[in-house]
């Protein structure tokens, strides 16, 4: 995988970085993916998560069941109406994920250089000698010397919280480990990960489906999360799955690139993935520390060039359990940002950290910081030369929204769409201000009702850095006369105005189509 060098804006005054930063409607472009849980569940949490700048949220069905995320996501809603701002929902799947069962729930001290057995009966009790497993067949995947890590959700990188383990032998079912650290391992359910090391068990399990045909359809997914996607079949299976249920046929898919696996097989699955989502917690493990941050730039340049979100995980571990990152993590979360990521995934930060939305206000303005020496001039050359020429229309009518709005200096970009996908094309080339997408819902029928699409393509669009949407009035078309254009325009105006980021004097550039055309105009607001 080749990579490319996207460098700071020069000169960084060192004044600059002693001036207080200035408060936005919109703190950051980058966007904030929070996972609901525990400690962030209420309606209150979650109306705080929002305000502070969360859009997409996650659902883990690695724990809890049904009845618990139905709750949460009922909050969700309220959440929304209170605040008035969009937020998607994303499911994320259990996929092949191998866990140790601790029913007692009682915590469990592992002593380095002591050996324990991981065992595949289930009605033994987890002791520290002993760790049933949810997989049968751990026995026939590995041999004396492969390593194998056990953590609770995923790995905080603690040495005290997880535990790293050397197979030393093979025992018909079991698997006889020696213990590499001492640790306490708490709660009731604990993931297990063994290096470089393919688990034979589908992407899409059969409970991954059920959890999707039920509370997936129930709640109108926005986003599924594929965990631990392997190859580019494993997006088209769950595609094809996705299709015949109903609504969730307009259902984006992130793959969750995990392992060796998938990373092997990178290129093909993000041509068929509507997002990736880079899951460093796994990947540190399959790959050595030092190769991390190779593949994170590597994968999200060729995300960027593919003008498909890229979304990072575990930034700020600490703030788990922290009021305040460390220096390195929040350095982590700048470099994640002029790598050109379109979002940062918090997990265990706000689903069960104590901090949720001080996490959340934190990494927005880490992330607004970023932003500000981020090298747009020398990205958005890149990926012109990068699409090369002949442009398609809609290649050219994005770039040159965004040249012109840069050129003029304009303060936001205002772009009309039905789909979506002409605001996703203009954040791909990075603007520096923020592009206002209005969406104008389409009334379709099933030849049984009328509805109105919409929905899904304004919440879908708020996970792609820049890219603000906002839902029109149904009753205004989006290719139409100039005259109805200009009345859904002041409409989003108005909303700029309102929140801030559009004043008198300042310059718009519009995205629209009228008729057949696409136009970009610029236009300069009187008093």
């Amino acid at each position: 995988m080749q990579s490319t060098h996207l460098l700071l804006e020069e000169p960084i005054r060192m004044a600059s970085i002693l001036e207080p930063s200035k408060r936005s409607f919109f703190p950051a472009m980058t966007k904030i993916v929070g996972t609901l849980g525990p400690r962030s569940r209420s309606v209150g949490v979650i109306s705080g998560c929002i305000t502070a700048g969360m859009c997409v949220a996650r659902f883990d069905f690695s724990w809890g069941d049904a009845e618990f995320h139905q709750e949460t996501v009922e909050n969700l809603k309220v959440a929304v109406k209170s605040t008035k701002k969009l937020c998607a929902v994303m499911l994320d799947t259990v996929g092949p994920e191998l866990q140790v069962l601790n029913r007692s729930e009682h915590p469990i001290s592992l002593q380095v250089d002591s050996l324990v057995v991981l065992t595949p009966n289930q009605d033994k009790e987890a002791t520290s000698n002993l760790l049933p497993l949810n997989f049968g067949g751990l026995s026939k995947a590995v041999k004396k010397g492969d390593t194998i890590f056990i953590g609770q959700y995923l790995f905080t990188g603690s040495e005290t919280t997880s535990v790293w383990l050397e197979v030393t032998e093979v025992d018909g079912e079991d698997v006889v480990c020696l213990i590499k650290n001492s640790a306490t391992l708490a709660g009731s359910l604990y993931t297990l990960h063994v290096s470089q090391i393919r688990i034979d068990l589908p992407t899409l399990t059969d409970k991954d489906k059920e959890v999707i045909s039920t509370w997936g359809v129930q709640n109108k997914i926005d986003f599924l999360s594929l965990s631990y996607t392997r190859h580019a079949e494993d997006v088209r299976h769950a595609r094809e799955f996705l299709s015949k249920l109903g609504d969730l046929n307009q259902t984006q898919i992130f793959a969750k690139i995990e392992n060796i696996e998938g990373l092997n097989h990178f290129d093909e699955i993000l041509q068929e993935a509507d997002g990736i989502i880079l899951s460093r917690g796994n990947l540190g493990i399959d790959l050595p520390p030092e190769k991390v941050f190779l593949f994170q730039k590597a994968a999200v340049y060729k995300c960027n060039m593919a003008g498909k979100p890229a979304v990072i995980t575990r930034v700020v571990d600490s703030m788990t359990d922290n009021l305040r990152p460390t220096r390195a993590e929040a350095t982590d979360v700048a470099n994640a940002v002029l790598d050109g990521s379109d979002a940062i995934l918090l997990g265990a930060e706000t689903l069960r950290g104590l901090y949720p939305v001080e996490t959340i206000s934190t990494v927005n303005k880490i992330c607004a910081e970023a932003e500000k020496v981020f090298n747009q001039d020398f990205y958005f050359k890149k990926a012109v030369k990068h699409v090369g020429e002949p442009m398609t229309h809609l290649e050219s009518i994005a770039s040159s929204a965004v040249r012109a709005a840069i050129s003029v200096k304009a303060s936001v970009i205002v772009c009309f769409t039905s789909t979506g996908k002409a605001a996703r094309l203009i954040g791909k080339y990075r603007p520096t201000m923020p592009v206002i997408s209005v969406v104008i819902p389409r009334l379709k029928t099933n030849q049984l009702r009328w509805t109105f699409s919409g929905a899904f393509e304004a919440r879908q669009s708020v996970i792609v850095r820049g890219i603000f949407p906002m839902l029109a009035d149904p009753r205004h078309p989006a290719e139409s006369t100039n005259a109805t254009n200009e009345s859904i325009l002041k409409v989003a105006l108005d909303h700029g105005k309102a929140f801030g980021v559009i004043k008198s004097h300042d310059r718009i550039v519009v995205c629209q189509k009228v008729g057949d055309a696409s136009v970009v105009k610029i236009i300069e607001l009187e008093d």
